[in-house]
């Protein structure tokens, strides 16, 4: 499943010139700059997988770095203006096709498809050691 959402969000977003993984780092960090190591943790991932992401990001000028004033080496990762207008339109975009992907599925299977998604990834996360 997690395939076919990562392929249905790159067609989605082709045309912007972003992928979904580039779509993940964005989302994690539009609430304010981050360090990397951060949008990491929040993405559950290693932040040597996710800093060659960011650098695309970077080159493509959809997001920009700060200075971190609690550490000197580790920068903050922040959105530029293109970066926010493009997230903007994934965000609207998903939107929509969210809503006609659960279209005709009552409120009672997806709440049942919440519990046992939440089920599952606690009982990842407790064999895992987290």
């Amino acid at each position: 499943m997690n395939g076919a959402l990562m392929q249905a969000g790159d067609d989605l977003i082709r045309d912007l010139g972003v992928t979904s993984a580039q779509w993940q780092v964005l989302g994690a960090i539009h609430l304010g700059p981050i360090p990397v190591a951060q949008i990491a943790r929040d993405l559950g991932r290693k932040r040597q997988g996710i800093q060659p992401t960011v650098d695309r990001l970077e080159k493509a000028g959809f997001v920009g770095f700060e200075e971190n004033p609690n550490h000197r080496r580790a920068r903050l990762v922040a959105l530029t203006k293109q970066g926010r207008s493009v997230l903007e339109e994934i965000s609207a975009r998903q939107e929509s096709w969210v809503n006609a992907l659960a279209e005709g599925l009552s409120e009672r299977s997806l709440r049942q498809m919440f519990n046992l998604s939440q089920s599952i990834l606690d009982h990842l996360e407790k064999s895992s050691g987290e």
